[in-house]
Order: structure tokens, then C-alpha cells, then sequence
């Protein structure tokens, strides 16, 4: 790292040494102070059983950990679907333009920014370590037009920012967009998810929340408590249109988490970022985040050193397993499990592939008749419900302008939602009876691939089951969405309610029925149209979702097994006693290394040293 590059280190100075020598029980700091310090002795000492197996991604890892423990940074990383604004949110929050923004998919690879006393940045390839770079370079690395697909293999992004928010260890990390044309983009941002501490969700208006964000967030409220949730690009909706964003975002949200959502703050990014606009709640998400800083942040440095703790521990536990196996086996039977394990991965990627024309054919089927449906209703029940509508608007009192239009906008609200629910109600049955058929095909191949994996003897397939269930396959839940009714409104701008009143006045009420009309259309529409889109989207998300976790599986196990194997050509030609040497050198860092494991070995424990 240059000189230029000066990170902040050196965090609360606690004197545990005096409190102790007194014999007085350790205070709050310097217990949080401990315990810190044992978890990153821990996450060095892991990192250093990790070399002695070659496992050097693990190392790397818990290396990595350890050093932003030792730092006290913890990360807050921006979440949502591409096109959001998350990368513009993040440089007003820091106050320079530095991540680039665009309206096509932008961020490549997570991109973290912390503390620096002048900007700064460096970025880290595979197997290589920290490598400064200008600023004005960093576009080359973080972004998808110059960067396509990480095809320079950069593995870490970071940049360094003279900014109070950022001062006492919080980082702020950019990270790809959801559901974007590069389905790579997603999966690096689940890759990350273990990595955050707290999460900055941006959501918008049109949709207000993707299934692929929704189950996102799930995921990551597993881990972690803290999550603040922002509707960017708040200067281009109307205020009905973000009040039923939010009232929807909220609802289903709560649903989800079965927890409540604070608040959802109402932003205009680039308005912060250029200083000028209306300034909405910019001030509430500031403060909110200072508070995190303040009355979170020890607590969630203390979480991330738990997490790197067991996940760390976890998989050196898989590799000692594989190295214990392949030292009491014969060199050719781990030679012919390989092979084995490489047949059944080429194989597994022929599935993959096609399943995806199964995939690509019963998605075409269902929006069909999706659509067909779609179509059908329309026609039938949006002609009746346009002549209700009709009727209904001759009862409505329309001397006041501005109040027969919204007494309209609402009527046309109401007569949607008595048309719609029964009718999504319908399709919510039809779309989960398609949706368990397109399960069961899928279901009935991929437990083929694991019955060979199973007996080819290959063990510590990751979180991937036994078997399959029909809802498990595919990795979402049952539950759709599309039977909420998305609320609209069109509220008159202060010329529209001035043309209102003189529209009153004169007996003119033809272009409020007009826009009212146009509204109840709208609505009948927009919500019909949530069933396919919402099929479509979970039949694709679960696709992704497993084939991902196959494929990092596989390329898990294969590296463990060749490792594994290529130790215990060696040391078998030593002789038998350099096995026993080696089995027992296993045993004692499988010992240490279950220690951390352990549901006992807690923060309680890193409290006391223990």
C-alpha cells in the first residue's frame, strides 16, 4: 500500500491490565477489548493450521478476517436490484464521485471503502496480494464495460475516503446489482454475504421490490439484525407513488422477516450527491447510520469475528477429514474416486445445461397460459369492471374539481381491488399447481446427480441435502406475492390542481374521468401481469440458485480431494511411520480446530480467554 494510503488502527485504547491487577472483573470496553483480541489470535491461529493443509483460500479468509477485527472495521454493504442507484447512494454518503454509476449494470465485484487520511485505493488479484492503483482507475477494475465479468480475476476492491462517517471503522461496500443481464453479478453478491455486518437495502418504486431482493434480504437477516432500507430516486415518483412503494415494500417485508422495519427512508442520491433538491429524510439516513456507528459497531465487529470464527473453523474441518481419508486409503482408490469425481462433474454440467432448455421450455408454456389467462380477463372482467366504474362516476358529486378527482382516483382503486382479488386468488392456485410440476422434473434430475455423488463416495457436498424436496429444489419459498394489489395514485401537480378547480367551475369534467379511467386500466393491468412476472421469477432465481450451489460444491470438493491426495502420495511413500505422524498431526488440529467450532465456544468464552 502507498504512503498516501493511511488507515485508522488504532481504536479505543483499553487498559485491561490495570483492571485486572486490581482484581476487579473486567469493564464492558475492555472485555469487548479481550475477547476481540482472543478472536483474532483464534482466526490467525486457524489461518496457520490452514497453510499447514494448503488450504490457502481458507487462510486467506481468516487472515483477512483477523485484520479487520484487529482494525475494528465492520461492513455495511448497499443491496437491491441493478439500476436502484446503489452506487450513487454510497458516493453522496461519502461525498466524492468515485464508484462508477450508470444506468446499465455497473459494479463487476464487491468494493469496499473505509477510512483513509487522503483518498486512496488498491486492488488484489488471485493469488497475489494488495496492489495501490490511482483513483481515477478504479472504473477499470469495479465496473461491468471495462471489466466484464471480473476478466481481470480481481478478487478485492478497496478504496480510502478522508470521511467522518467512515472514521471509527465502518465500511461501506458497493456490491454488483441483483438480477441484472450478467447472471455472474448476482452470484458474487451471495458470495459476499457471509462477509456483511450490516446491510444498506435501496429499493425503488417501479417495482418496489424484486423476489431476488426479497430473498436476499431474507438471506441476509439470518446473520445479521442490523438493516436499514432506503427508496432511492425519490425526485422521480410522485408522493403517492412512494407512499405505495413503501406501503408495499413494508408489507412484505415484515412478512418475510416477521420482524418490523423501522423506517424506510425516501432519498434522492444524486440530489445529495450535487447539493441541491428538497433534501427529504438525507438527514434521518445520516443519522441513522452515525448511530449504528455509535451504538452498534463494537457489537457488530464482535459478530463478524464469531462468524469468521466458525466459518473458518467449518471448512478446515472438511479438509482434515478429506486429508485423514485419503492418508488410510489406497493412493489408487483415491486415484479412482478423482476420476470418479470428475466424470460426475462434467456430467453434472451436461445436466445443468440441459435442464436449461426444460427450464427455458416450461417457462415459455406457463407465460403462455399465463398470459392467455391474462388476456382472458381483461377482456371479460376489466369491460365489466370499466361499465361499473361508469355507473359508479355518475354518483360521485363533481362541483369541487380537485375533490371529484380524487374521489375518482379512489373509486377506481376500489372497483380494481373487488375485480382483481378474486381472480389472482384463482391464479395464485394455478401458478403453485405449474409451479410443483416444473419442481418435480427438476427434482427427479438433480437427486440423480446427487445419488452419483453419492456413490462415488464423495462426501462434504457443502449445505447441498441428501435428497431434494419438492419446495427445497427449488430454493424459494411457496409463497407468492402478486395477491397483494399494487396501489397507484395520480395526484394533480399544482398546475393540474389549478386546471382541476377552473375544470369545476365550468362543468368540464372530461379529462379527470379521462385520467381516472386511465388509472383503473392501469391498475387492472399492471396487477394481472404480477402472476406471470413472479412465475417466471422464481422458476429462473431457483434455477440459479441450486445450479450455483452445485457448482461451488463440486469445485470445493474436487480441490479439497486433489489437495488431499497429492499430501498423501508423499507422505504414504514415506512410510508407515510418517502416516502415523501425519494421522496424528490431523487428530490435534482436528481438536483445536473443533474448539472454535463448537456451539459453547461463543463470545463468552473469548471474553475469558477460555
Amino acid at each position: 500500500m502507498s504512503d498516501a494510503v493511511n488507515t485508522r488502527q488504532d481504536r479505543t485504547a483499553v487498559d485491561a491490565n490495570a483492571s485486572s491487577s486490581a482484581g476487579s472483573p473486567l469493564d464492558g470496553a475492555a472485555r469487548h477489548t479481550t475477547g476481540l483480541q482472543a478472536a483474532e489470535a483464534g482466526l490467525r491461529r486457524l489461518a496457520e493450521l490452514a497453510d499447514g493443509l494448503n488450504a490457502e483460500s481458507i487462510s486467506r479468509a481468516a487472515r483477512s478476517v483477523a485484520q479487520r477485527i484487529s482494525e475494528g472495521l465492520f461492513y455495511v454493504a448497499c443491496l437491491g436490484q441493478f439500476k436502484r442507484g446503489k452506487s450513487t447512494l454510497l458516493n453522496a454518503l461519502i461525498g466524492h464521485s468515485i464508484l462508477p454509476a450508470g444506468v446499465i449494470p455497473v459494479t463487476t465485484i464487491p468494493t469496499v471503502i473505509r477510512f483513509g487520511e487522503s483518498l486512496g485505493a488498491h486492488v488484489r488479484f488471485r493469488n497475489a496480494g494488495w496492489t495501490a492503483i490511482p483513483v481515477n482507475s478504479i472504473e477499470d477494475y469495479a465496473s461491468e464495460e471495462k471489466n466484464p465479468k471480473n476478466s481481470k480475476g480481481a478478487e478485492g476492491l478497496e478504496i480510502f475516503v478522508p470521511n467522518a462517517l467512515l472514521e471509527a471503522g465502518m465500511c461501506l461496500v458497493d456490491t454488483p446489482g441483483l438480477g441484472s443481464v450478467h447472471a455472474g453479478n448476482t452470484e458474487t453478491t451471495r458470495s459476499f454475504i457471509p462477509h456483511i455486518d450490516a446491510a444498506i437495502v435501496v429499493i425503488g418504486a417501479d417495482p418496489p421490490l424484486s423476489g431476488e431482493e426479497l430473498q436476499v434480504v431474507e438471506t441476509v437477516a439470518r446473520e445479521i439484525q442490523d438493516l436499514v432500507f432506503v427508496l432511492n430516486k425519490a425526485d422521480r415518483t410522485s408522493e403517492a407513488e412512494r407512499s405505495s412503494a413503501i406501503a408495499f415494500a413494508r408489507r412484505i417485508v415484515e412478512a418475510q422477516l416477521k420482524k418490523t422495519i423501522p423506517a424506510i427512508y425516501e432519498v434522492s442520491a444524486l440530489e445529495a450527491l450535487e447539493g441541491r433538491g428538497e433534501g427529504r429524510d438525507w438527514p434521518r439516513l445520516l443519522e441513522t447510520l452515525e448511530h449504528l456507528v455509535r451504538d452498534s459497531g463494537r457489537s457488530l465487529v464482535r459478530q463478524a469475528a464469531e462468524r469468521g470464527l466458525r466459518r473458518a473453523a467449518g471448512q478446515l474441518l472438511v479438509v482434515i477429514e478429506e486429508e485423514r481419508a485419503a492418508l488410510l486409503r489406497p493412493v489408487e482408490e483415491s486415484e479412482r474416486r478423482i476420476v470418479e469425481l470428475r466424470q460426475i462433474s462434467e456430467r453434472a454440467e451436461q445436466s445443468l445445461y440441459e435442464l436449461g432448455y426444460l427450464f427455458a421450455a416450461e417457462q415459455q408454456r406457463l407465460s403462455k397460459d399465463f398470459e392467455d389467462e391474462r388476456n382472458a380477463f381483461l377482456k371479460h372482467d376489466g369491460l365489466a369492471a370499466r361499465e361499473e366504474f361508469e355507473k359508479v362516476l355518475k354518483t360521485v358529486p363533481r362541483r369541487n374539481g380537485p375533490a371529484f378527482r380524487r374521489a375518482a382516483m379512489r373509486e377506481a382503486q376500489e372497483i380494481a381491488r373487488v375485480h382483481i382479488d378474486p381472480w389472482l386468488r384463482t391464479e395464485e392456485k394455478h401458478a403453485e399447481e405449474s409451479y410443483v410440476q416444473i419442481a418435480r422434473r427438476f427434482i427427479e434430475l438433480a437427486n440423480g446427480f446427487l445419488d452419483r455423488v453419492r456413490e462415488a463416495g464423495v462426501l462434504n457436498l457443502g449445505s447441498l441435502p441428501e435428497t431434494l424436496e419438492s419446495e427445497e429444489g427449488f430454493r424459494t419459498r411457496s409463497r407468492f406475492y402478486f395477491h397483494e394489489l399494487e396501489r397507484f395514485a395520480a395526484p394533480a401537480s399544482p398546475f393540474h390542481s389549478v386546471v382541476d378547480v377552473l375544470l369545476g367551475v365550468f362543468g368540464a369534467h372530461g379529462p379527470i374521468v379521462a385520467d381516472a379511467h386511465e388509472l383503473l386500466s392501469h391498475l387492472l393491468e399492471a396487477n394481472s401481469t404480477r402472476v406471470q412476472n413472479d412465475v417466471d421469477g422464481r422458476v429462473l432465481e431457483s434455477r440459479r440458485r441450486l445450479e450455483g450451489e452445485i457448482r461451488r460444491a463440486l469445485a470445493d470438493v474436487s480441490g479439497v480431494a486433489d489437495r488431499a491426495l497429492a499430501h498423501a502420495r508423499k507422505v504414504q511413500a514415506a512410510g508407515a511411520p510418517a502416516v502415523e505422524r501425519a494421522l496424528s498431526r490431523l487428530e490435534a488440529a482436528e481438536r483445536e480446530v473443533s474448539s472454535f467450532e463448537l456451539p459453547g465456544c461463543g463470545w463468552q468464552q473469548l471474553q475469558t480467554g477460555q
